[in-house]
């Protein structure tokens, strides 16, 4: 049985599936009882239930940037752990550079399922779970110090620290991968023979322009609702722009 084959067996379709089923059924209880204090407290029916269906509504499209993600890792670490990660806790931009490069801490030139080994997947596995969970650790010591921060910074001007923090760490993140794909781009004899492979920066070209485009019609034409469709649309046009590159 290939690796491929095992990480996509019912053995693991089970126990990623009790875990995603384990936080449905908590949204649930918590969707139903949030329900139940509201009418205790007089609430409109008719409000809660349109509130209800519009966050339903809502929560779709933003769900198609989470698919994509799903569909790109299960090529190569099968479909039940991306679902898993990506249904729980885990974040899109984040699962695919973790697992991008562990696999290269572990040898492989890419991640893929050709060079999949059990050894590469438990570190993949691993490292995608123990880098994200500080964050949960943190919060039991730090969490109140720094919401009471955040309540503070409601009342001044300018961006606050959180959005501040997340844009320095994405751009930091971003700078790190456009570095590496520049540096397989240029020779290492410090020629510029541009011996790499270019479809990297291509894909990261058009989804960066892409994604300005979005921004600017959310944030200067006011259009919020596509701001669903930004990451997904990015996503796709950026690997549509990768098979145009490949067939030519």
């Amino acid at each position: 049985m290939s690796i491929l084959n095992q990480l996509n067996s019912i053995p693991m379709y089970a126990i990623c599936g009790c875990i995603v089923a384990f936080v449905a059924i908590v949204c649930i209880i918590f969707l139903v009882r949030a329900y139940r204090a509201g009418k205790a407290i007089g609430m409109d029916t008719t409000k809660m239930n349109r509130a209800i269906i519009s966050s339903i509504t809502f929560s779709i499209l933003p769900s198609v940037g989470i698919l994509l993600g799903v569909i790109a890792l299960s090529g190569c670490l099968g479909t039940p752990w991306p679902w898993l990660r990506l249904s729980v806790i885990g974040a899109l931009h984040y699962e695919t550079q973790i697992a991008e490069a562990a696999a290269e801490q572990v040898g492989m030139s890419s991640l893929s399922a050709a060079e999949m080994t059990p050894t590469a997947f438990t570190t993949i596995a691993l490292l995608m779970s123990v880098c994200i969970i500080w964050g949960m650790v943190l919060s039991i010591f730090f969490n109140k110090k720094y919401t009471r921060k955040l309540s503070d910074q409601k009342n001044s001007s300018g961006a606050g620290f959180g959005d501040m923090a997340m844009k320095a760490m994405f751009i930091g993140l971003v700078s790190t991968y456009v570095g590496r794909y520049l540096g397989q781009f240029v020779s290492e004899n410090g020629v510029f023979t541009f011996t790499g492979d270019y479809i990297p920066i291509i894909v990261m070209i058009v989804s960066a322009v892409v994604m300005a485009v979005f921004t600017f019609f959310i944030e200067k034409k006011k259009v919020a609702w596509l701001d669903s469709f930004s990451l997904a649309g990015s996503m796709l046009l950026g690997m549509t722009a990768a098979v145009f590159v490949a067939l030519l």
